[in-house]
């Protein structure tokens, strides 16, 4: 999936038909994280996500980038995960020892 050059979104995201539209969104969901929701969590929500993004090709379509249809209000957390998936602290093969060290577990059978 490729982003839409910040030379193009820019203008659309500063301009009065985005910001009328987001605040608009924002007020209609109540201002929380729409997928937490789902979760059963309440959280405040971050930034108007776009479900079908935002390219070169349809940043001129409002069907894409004004339509509620399109938009979810997200926290900071759900949208990263959305754009860089799911982010891990630690590798499970890992794990930190009393110094605060990154140590490797010992393997199942391993000496210890």
């Amino acid at each position: 999936m490729m982003m839409v050059p910040r030379s193009i979104s820019r203008p659309f995201y500063h301009g009065k038909q985005w910001q009328k539209t987001r605040d608009a969104y924002i007020k209609s969901v109540g201002g929380l994280c729409e997928r937490c929701l789902t979760n059963g969590k309440v959280k405040p929500g971050y930034i108007v996500h776009h479900k079908h993004y935002i390219t070169a090709d349809n940043i001129n379509d409002p069907s894409i980038t004004l339509s509620f249809d399109n938009l979810e209000y997200l926290c900071f957390d759900c949208h990263q995960e959305e754009h860089f998936g799911k982010v891990k602290a630690v590798d499970d093969d890992l794990k930190f020892d009393s110094n605060g060290d990154i140590v490797e577990k010992p393997h199942k059978g391993a000496p210890l």
